[in-house]
């Protein structure tokens, strides 16, 4: 099995930054891409930023953001710790919502990947 695990939510002022961490455990023998989503109250959960390729290999980091944080959010990847980041600046009230990580996993002796989830972190942007 995997198990992700999510830290780092909070209250923050509007403006402030906050930075979560999301680190993959279990039977991983390699990690696709890994990622951020979330989920406000009444809405649908979407995607914050992913990214593809770690710093130990030779494939190169692909970062992909959603249009509302482009220039704002930061997502980053220690392959080696199978661990990613989500630096976010200059929070808006409209970021609050709990955020979840995800990882496509592929495990030791299965022969396809599949999709993991965190528990999931609160973060609330007060205005």
């Amino acid at each position: 099995q995997v198990q992700l695990v999510e830290s780092g939510g909070g209250l923050v002022q509007a403006g402030g930054s906050l930075r979560l961490s999301c680190t993959a455990s279990g039977n991983i023998l390699h990690i696709n891409h890994m990622g951020w989503y979330r989920q406000a109250p009444g809405e649908q959960r979407e995607l914050v930023a992913s990214i593809t390729g770690d710093d130990t290999t030779n494939y190169a980091l692909t970062t992909n953001y959603a249009d509302s944080v482009k220039g704002r959010f930061t997502i980053s990847r220690d392959g080696a710790k199978n661990t990613i980041a989500l630096l976010m600046n200059s929070l808006k009230p409209e970021d609050t919502a709990v955020y979840y990580c995800n990882a496509n996993v592929l495990q030791i002796g299965v022969i396809s990947s599949g999709d993991y989830w965190g528990q999931g972190t609160q973060v609330t942007v007060a205005s």
